[in-house]
C-alpha cells in the first residue's frame, strides 16, 4: 500500500509551512531528531507557534504536567491497601487513570523532538519525585516499613 500519496494529496514541499503561508493546507515538517528552537508544535496544531511567550508557556505546562503526574503517582490514594471498599477502588482507579493520561500527554509533548520540551519534562519528573517520592520531605511515621533495631541486651549482631 502506497502511503506517500494517500487521499490524492501531493507530498509536502520543503517550502510549504503553515507558519509562513496560510493559504496552503497545513503541512509542517515533523522533526525526527532533537532540535533547539521555539518554532515547534506541541500537543496541538499551531501551539505554541512562533511566539517566545507561548513557547515559555508551553515549557511551563509540560513541566507542571510532569510534576502533577509524579504527585499522583505517589498519592496516598494509590498506595492505600487493604481496603475492599468499592468507593476506595473507584477513587484509586480515577487517580491512576488521570496519572496515566498526564504521563501520556508528557510523552506526546516529548515526541515533538524539541530539546527544551524534553529537558523540562525530565526536570518536571525529577522535581515531582524529589517533592513527593523521595524520603527528603517524608516524616519517619510516613514510611510503611519500619526498621526495628535489636534490643541492646541481646548482644547478637547476626
Amino acid at each position: 500500500m502506497d502511503h506517500d500519496h494517500m487521499n490524492n494529496m501531493p507530498p509536502p514541499s520543503p517550502s510549504s509551512s503553515s507558519m509562513s503561508n496560510h493559504t496552503k493546507p497545513h503541512m509542517m515538517m515533523m522533526h525526527m531528531t532533537f532540535f533547539w528552537g521555539k518554532n515547534t508544535e506541541v500537543l496541538f496544531s499551531g501551539w505554541p507557534g512562533t511566539s517566545s511567550g507561548m513557547y515559555a508557556l508551553c515549557l511551563i505546562v509540560v513541566f507542571l504536567l510532569a510534576v502533577i503526574a509524579e504527585w499522583l503517582a505517589h498519592s496516598p490514594i494509590l498506595r492505600a491497601s487493604g481496603s475492599t471498599n468499592r468507593a476506595a477502588g473507584l477513587a484509586q482507579t480515577a487517580v491512576y487513570t488521570l496519572k496515566t493520561g498526564l504521563s501520556y500527554l508528557v510523552m506526546l509533548s516529548v515526541m515533538s523532538f524539541n530539546a527544551g520540551v524534553f529537558i523540562v519534562a525530565i526536570a518536571g519528573y525529577a522535581v515531582g519525585f524529589f517533592l513527593f517520592g523521595s524520603t527528603t520531605f517524608k516524616k519517619p511515621s510516613d514510611d510503611r516499613k519500619t526498621t526495628e533495631l535489636l534490643p541492646p541486651s541481646s548482644g547478637c549482631v547476626c
